[in-house]
């Protein structure tokens, strides 16, 4: 199997000897995605709810510059600084994540990078849904 990084302009850059995520034959893995608004190094705002909602559109913007999308996922990692925000969390995580959600595991922290409250990382099935060649799959419909 061959092993390929993965890149995109779309989520925070790697701010160290790691990538955004990579590709290993049809596994996806993601780095842990903070709710940094890419192209900065500004937190979407200071609550679990904002940071939440940029983090997986981090996540997702990883997954389909590796060709797959989050209705493909497999297994997420939540990452909190305070488990007392599971619930707001929660809410956030199931707007992404509406069918066949993937198994998940979500634990408390000592510290995040750059203070954030919240990191998520992601494996998934490659689909390659999201090329112009395939209009789709039968997970994800059609996809812009």
């Amino acid at each position: 199997m061959s092993k390929g990084a993965i890149a995109t302009e779309k989520a925070p850059a790697a701010v160290g000897p790691y990538s955004q995520g990579v590709r290993v034959g049809d596994l996806i893995f993601t780095a842990g995605q903070l709710g940094i608004i890419p192209g900065t190094k500004e937190f979407a705002g200071p609550d679990i709810t904002s940071q939440t909602r940029q983090a997986l559109e981090n996540v997702k913007a990883v997954l389909e510059a590796g060709g797959s999308c989050l209705d493909h996922a497999i297994k997420a990692t939540v990452f909190l600084q305070d488990i007392n925000e599971f619930s707001l969390m929660n809410k956030v995580y199931a707007q992404f994540f509406k069918e066949n959600p993937p198994a998940r595991s979500a634990v408390q922290v000592a510290a995040l990078p750059l203070g954030g409250r919240v990191e998520i990382e992601v494996v998934a099935e490659a689909c390659d849904c999201n090329t112009a060649e395939n209009e789709g799959c039968e997970h994800c419909g059609s996809q812009e």
